[in-house]
């Protein structure tokens, strides 16, 4: 049953829930958490807010609901970029979105420009890096119109790439380059929800039409030939997924900084789970992406003393799965 199947991805999700609320250097007791819900709608004022409260909603709750958000955000722009490229080793950068929106940060960073201007610097570099590979892929004639996307996503991410090490050359080495390397590791430790209100439309915006039009991302999975003969208009539809998976990127990386590999094992480990249709498949990805969000920041600001950044936690659980992946379907 397709009920069942999610079962088990949600009651994780609410024990994670949980563990994160609970844990941190300040910890809370589910006591605590309650009665801080509870009375937290009756204090008018933040003076009369006790230290667990102000823990709890100016600090520990922006972060937690910007992890899920960030979660679901780049482990269904993951599924979406695998399916529409019928490639599993694909992830949300393929495109140049990171590069780009890091590029952007960076940008804004050398150049000294508040946090909002730096998170607009960030978002706007991803799609920017995007429309500039849709353009070449488009200008390119080759018969797969696919190919041409990855690598011309492959080219501008190592340009890109290119620009940001020139950029943490020429910084100030005792201001800003400290800044712009933090920036890219990524992490939730500045997120308020001021944030939220300003990336949660945003992904919203773009998750509904890949839950409305998540059918035709089965339909993609067949020939070309055999699409058009169905009656679905090829390039239209993955222009929209595109556009879709690269504005939650860009959205969430904007604030997040670059937070590596949630796109790439999310959608295998989802896969393995629900199977590869994409009606199931999507709302599993959108349990197990805030999930390992969720998980990971946790063990971010709870393993050592100093936070770590979160996008050192990924890759370090991140990298062996993908690599117990390879060596699995080899023996198979």
């Amino acid at each position: 049953m397709p009920i069942f199947r999610l079962m088990l991805p949600l009651a994780l999700l609410i024990i994670s829930l949980v563990i994160a609320v609970s844990s941190g250097q300040y910890s809370l007791s589910l006591t605590e958490i309650w009665q801080s819900i509870s009375q937290f709608g009756n204090e008018l004022s933040q003076q009369g807010l006790s230290q667990q409260d102000i823990v709890l909603w100016n600090i520990r709750l922006p972060r937690i609901a910007t992890a899920i958000l960030v979660g679901i955000a780049l482990s269904v722009a993951g599924v979406t970029y695998q399916g529409m490229f019928k490639n599993p080793l694909v992830s949300p950068d393929i495109l140049g979105v990171t590069s780009g929106a890091g590029l952007g940060a960076v940008t804004a960073i050398y150049f000294d420009f508040p946090l909002p201007i730096i998170q607009l610097f960030a978002f706007a570099g991803g799609l920017f890096a995007v429309g500039l590979v849709y353009f070449i892929a488009s200008t390119v004639r080759r018969q797969n119109p696919i190919l041409a996307l990855v690598l011309s996503g492959v080219a501008i991410s190592a340009l890109l790439g290119a620009g940001i090490s020139l950029l943490k050359i020429l910084a100030d080495p005792y201001s800003q380059l400290s800044t712009i390397t933090f920036w890219l590791l990524g992490g939730l430790n500045m997120t308020s929800f001021d944030d939220l209100k300003l990336v949660a439309p945003l992904v919203l915006f773009a998750l509904i039409p890949l839950i409305l039009l998540r059918w035709r991302m089965n339909v993609l999975s067949l020939d070309d030939e055999e699409v058009t003969a169905l009656g679905v208009n090829i390039k239209r539809t993955r222009l929209i997924f595109i556009l879709c998976a690269t504005l939650m990127t860009s959205a969430v990386v904007s604030v997040t900084g670059i937070i590596g590999w949630v796109g790439l094992i999310i959608p295998h480990i989802a896969r393995l789970w629900s199977g590869a249709d994409f009606r199931l498949l999507l709302p599993t990805c959108i349990l197990l992406g805030s999930t390992f969000l969720l998980i990971t920041d946790t063990l971010a600001r709870c393993l050592f003393a100093i936070e770590i950044p979160l996008g050192v936690i990924t890759a370090f659980v991140g990298a062996p799965f993908f690599l117990s992946l390879l060596i699995k379907g080899e023996r198979q």
